[in-house]
């Protein structure tokens, strides 16, 4: 019966609309009745907890112990809206519309002790869901609610709603459904084995930051003012496209009111707060933040704290409006920060120690906001809840200057203070940064949790001009995500998935078969056992690799025009330059830029694996190319296969030592793959892109994968970002980067290394001197981006036994921190098996 009331169109005098939209209002009463799961106790409890003052560190103690829930509200109100609208209204205006009734309707609330509000949903820890984009069947929730990593609270009235409501409205009508639907068997096939994943199967398109002028500090009603001033340009006698201008251009209207009304609401609810408050310290602080939340709800932001709040209503909107890869991000806070906190200091009115105050507040509110529940292969190939805002510290400033400046160490002091796993937060290195930033830098990564992360300024710049950017432009960019390159405020980059470069060459050896399902899903590129050579082996997997890109590319390709008709974020593409002058979305070309973007992964798998054969079978003939496939195809079982893995393992050159027989081979297969990749069209006006990263899909592409002529056992992970394989790299960390140095990073968008320490590798100054100098160097040689864990492996070990005594131990993964017990054991003993370097 549910089922029934729900689908079919919304009229304004029909009975159904009506009992949908009394079911909807019912369903949110239900779900609203249960509290938030919020651990607020006493002062014992937190007294402990990492902050600078009493305050923060109860905030953060909320923050850390708070159990992440399912928030309903988004869903029902969204479902409302069409039901009231759709069919009456273009679709950027009903997705304005989505924003500005939940913005409108949403239970909103003030936590003891805030400087900084506004969260996500309910309150902290709460992730809304997006049926529009991915509608979640119950069973999908019972996992959410049940799995040991990372559970989501859901309760009865939550799977009601689901039930009753959501499923029956939204389950024929997501993007998912369509996007899977619009693929060819090819697509299906190549998806199923694990040779790409795809990254609308159940998010948005991000990866677009806060970088312009207007997006960083104008006044919204200003921002109206152009979007009004644009719809009165457009040109109904030349322009063909005027009404669908005229269409995104009025959602963006909408989508704006939407966040003025949360402003206004706040301001509201902060002010009568403040008239009850009986502590004269605490109705002042509320009094304040009822003004900050007026003047940011109109005009530009006139102090530190205001820009802070401003800033943070602005990640709220984009993160509500849509789910994207990834959560936006601030950019250059210390730049955006700089010109406020110099006034205020000037003025009396903020000191260092408030200044570092907001910041912690801030970092709070993004550790308040776990990424949207996901299952399946979205979640094996992300498996985290950290949203990946990526806060970048240091560089140039955009007229070429060193950009370090006060706020930048504040930022620094403030992440190690915090020791949260998000914000994810960086440092840009550049050849005019001064060694002391540097330094800093190197002792907060020392403490072992994994950040900051590193990149390399000029190879950014470097690598955004390649692209095409004015040089005016690259000097705005970033890294944002994990480790992607963007021109903020100005470029649309999303991501599209993970591409298995691994598993392309076991096609290969099976003559396009993929020995898991048995299905040909390949190309029949000849009998592995004939090929003379190893220029013929080469030219066979090259002839995989590009049919599978093909396939990737024309898919994606697909989902993009899919993603852009049916999920306008006209919030986003308001902030994002050139969309309103264009007049459109962010999603459909609006931006200056428009990337997109394939992440490689493996990289280090696939050298070794290409160096064994190449080695073993050609040039030496140790192996013949039957002996090695029988040893793959038993995963190196009996005496034959022991000495085959043997002989892979330890006496055959590998990637990461500085040795040029396998270096050679990384720089083929990686020119090979950006070359296949780089300048097609993405349906955008843009063109695609590769980047070398990810995230956790080198377990999962691990586990699709059979054993490897390297010597890596079937199931094992392959090799991370552009870090070499497991073990293999045995000559030291200089060896690593002189190795890593050898890819062209300028021609990709972003490249990932890991590396990890023991403490005492890097204990005392002279260790903090070669950490530094080795990042000094590596960036000398061109590198893009590297990371450390430091920890002992005895402690990774034991707290992969005994996790009760770890719960505090946070690590770094690829392009993020997670806490260790957050992990799975697959991934913990990854990371255990990294090599531990020493210099």
């Amino acid at each position: 019966m549910a089922e029934q009331m729900m689908t079919g169109s919304a009229t304004a005098e029909g009975g159904f609309a009506c009992r949908g939209l009394d079911a909807i209002e019912a369903a949110l009463a239900r779900v609203r009745a249960h509290a938030a799961p919020t651990r607020m106790t006493s002062h014992a409890t937190w007294e402990d907890d990492r902050g600078m003052n009493d305050r923060v560190k109860r905030l953060r103690h909320q923050s850390e112990t708070t159990q992440p829930y399912l928030d309903m509200e988004r869903a029902l109100i969204e479902t409302e809206t069409y039901l009231a609208h759709e069919g009456t209204v273009s679709t950027p205006e009903l997705r304005g519309m989505v924003l500005r009734d939940y913005f409108a309707k949403k239970t909103i609330s003030i936590e003891p002790g805030e400087l900084i509000v506004g969260e996500k949903g309910r309150g902290p820890q709460a992730a809304p869901t997006f049926p529009e984009l991915c509608c979640h069947t119950l069973e999908d929730m019972h996992n959410m609610n049940d799995r040991e990593q990372v559970s989501f609270r859901v309760t009865d009235d939550d799977l009601a709603a689901q039930a009753d409501i959501v499923i029956p409205y939204w389950r024929h009508r997501a993007s998912r459904e369509k996007i899977m639907r619009a693929q060819t068997p090819a697509w299906h096939d190549a998806f199923e084995a694990g040779i790409f994943t795809e990254f609308y199967e159940q998010r948005a398109g991000g990866h677009t930051c806060l970088g312009s002028e207007r997006g960083a500090h104008a006044g919204f009603d200003e921002i109206r003012a152009d979007i009004r001033a644009a719809i009165d340009a457009l040109d109904y006698m030349a322009d063909d496209h005027a009404v669908a201008k005229r269409d995104e251009l009025s959602g963006m209207l909408i989508a704006l009111d939407a966040v003025t009304v949360l402003a206004e609401r706040y301001a509201e609810l902060a002010l009568s707060l403040a008239e009850a408050e009986p502590d004269l310290v605490r109705a002042a602080e509320l009094s304040q933040i009822a003004e900050n939340c007026r003047v940011v709800a109109h005009g530009r932001p006139r102090t530190f704290w205001q820009w802070i709040q401003r800033y943070w209503f602005i990640h709220l909107a984009v993160t509500s409006e849509t789910n994207p890869w990834d959560a936006y991000t601030p950019g250059r806070l210390d730049q955006h920060l700089i010109g406020y906190f110099r006034a205020d200091l000037a003025a009396g009115t903020l000191d260092r120690d408030r200044a570092l105050e907001l910041l912690e507040c801030l970092w709070v509110k993004f550790n308040n906001q776990p990424a949207p529940p996901k299952v399946g292969v979205t979640l094996k190939e992300s498996g985290t809840y950290s949203d990946f805002a990526n806060i970048n510290t240091g560089g140039i400033a955009p007229d070429g200057t060193d950009g370090v400046n006060e706020v930048s160490y504040l930022i620094l002091d403030c992440m190690d203070e915090m020791m949260f796993i998000q914000p994810n937060s960086n440092v840009q290195i550049s050849r005019k940064t001064p060694r002391r930033f540097l330094v800093r830098a190197c002792e907060v990564a020392r403490a072992g949790w994994g950040q900051p992360a590193f990149y390399n300024t000029e190879e950014i710049v470097d690598e955004l001009l390649a692209a095409g950017k004015s040089l005016a432009d690259a000097r705005r960019g970033g890294a944002s995500g994990c480790v992607e390159t963007g021109c903020w405020g100005y470029e649309a980059y999303p991501l599209t998935g993970y591409f298995n470069l691994p598993k392309i060459l076991e096609i290969t050896l099976n003559d396009g078969v993929d020995p898991r399902s048995g299905k040909l899903i390949g190309l029949r590129t000849g009998d592995a056992r004939a090929f003379g050579s190893y220029d013929e082996l080469f030219r066979a997997y090259l002839a995989q690799m590009r049919h599978f890109i093909d396939i990737k590319v024309r898919g994606s390709n697909v989902n993009t025009q899919i993603c852009a008709r049916e999920n306008p974020v006209p919030f986003m593409s308001l902030m994002t330059e050139d969309c309103i002058a264009r007049g459109e979305d962010y999603n459909a070309g609006g931006a200056r830029y428009n990337t997109t973007y394939l992440q490689g992964v493996g990289i280090g798998s696939i050298t070794d694996a290409l160096a064994s054969l190449k080695y073993n079978v050609f040039d030496e003939r140790r192996v013949t190319m039957a002996e090695m496939l029988d040893a793959l195809a038993t995963d190196f079982a009996g005496d034959a296969g022991a000495r085959i893995r043997g002989i892979c393992a330890r006496r055959t050159p590998k990637y990461g030592n500085d040795d040029e027989y396998a270096d050679a081979i990384m720089r083929e297969v990686f020119e090979a793959f950006r070359d296949y990749v780089t300048g097609r069209p993405n349906m955008r006006r843009g063109e695609w892109r590769i980047d070398m990263l990810p995230t956790t899909c080198h377990i999962y592409f691990g586990e699709v994968t059979g054993a490897s002529p390297s010597g890596r056992r079937a199931g094992e992970p392959v090799s991370d970002g552009i870090s070499p394989e497991a073990h293999a790299d045995t000559a030291g960390p200089t060896a690593v980067i002189a190795s890593c140095a050898k890819m062209d990073h300028a021609s990709t968008g972003g490249t990932l290394l890991n590396q990890k320490f023991a403490p005492g590798a890097i204990e005392g100054e002279r260790g903090l001197a070669n950490l530094a100098d080795l990042v000094r160097t590596y960036f000398d040689m061109g590198g893009h981006h590297i990371q450390f864990n430091i920890v002992d492996r005895s402690t990774l070990i034991d707290a992969r036994e005994h996790p009760e005594n770890y719960r505090d131990l946070i690590v770094r993964v690829a392009g993020f921190s997670e806490k260790w017990c957050n992990l799975g054991r697959d991934l913990q003993d990854e990371i255990i098996n990294r090599t531990e370097q020493t210099f």
